[in-house]
């Protein structure tokens, strides 16, 4: 059974503009009846209303990761779970995307229905680092969803100390003006660096 709205009349106003809100993406997941998510994304409305409305923010990190990487996943963990207890953790995992960011739809398909049972059902193609931003799970769904998107054939990304995952534009597959291989590149890199993406050796 779903919980309770929280108001949130600050945030409502963020729908107000002429632009997309990130609001209305999360209000369409909070009243996504019978998904397992929905609990998570109404606290999460509650608590992102509670930081405009103290002007703080309530995350704070910690050590979550998968079996056999060191990087990849951002852990948050909320500092104000008592009031919002769905969303005490609200991890985002970051995976890599293809190298140009070619897809087809029944992989999409397949990378939502993954996140749909182990997160929030947010997705942001692609984060500032590039990856495949699966955000917002919890510590006990973290390795059973990465086991899934590897099975895909998709690996972890750099997060946190680690080197952050590169990204080539679409190039010759395209674009006219190409004049390289790049994502051949990108793939020589990725190769040569991975372990410094999964496994940090950068901390100072």
């Amino acid at each position: 059974m779903s919980k309770a709205m929280h108001d949130t009349p600050m945030l409502d106003q963020l729908e107000g503009g002429p632009w997309p809100s990130f609001i209305t993406g999360i209000k369409r997941l909070a009243n996504d009846e019978g998904k397992p998510y929905q609990n998570m994304m109404i606290d999460l409305l509650g608590q992102l209303e509670h930081s405009y409305k103290t002007k703080k923010g309530y995350w704070k990190g910690g050590t979550v990761g998968v079996i056999g990487y060191g990087g990849g996943v951002i852990p948050r963990f909320s500092e104000v779970a008592a009031q919002y207890p769905e969303s005490k953790e609200f991890h985002t995992l970051r995976i890599q995307p293809p190298a140009g960011m070619h897809y087809n739809t029944k992989i999409v398909r397949q990378l939502c229905d993954i996140w749909e049972k182990y997160g929030s059902g947010l997705i942001a193609f692609h984060g500032q680092s590039g990856d495949i931003m699966f955000q917002g799970t919890t510590t006990d769904n973290i390795q059973a969803a990465f086991d899934e998107l590897n099975e895909l054939g998709f690996d972890m990304g750099g997060a946190g100390p680690a080197v952050r995952t590169g990204m080539s534009c679409v190039g010759a597959a395209r674009c006219e003006q190409s004049c390289a291989n790049e994502q051949k590149i990108l793939r020589t890199l990725v190769n040569n660096f991975l372990d410094d993406m999964h496994r940090p050796a950068l901390n100072i």
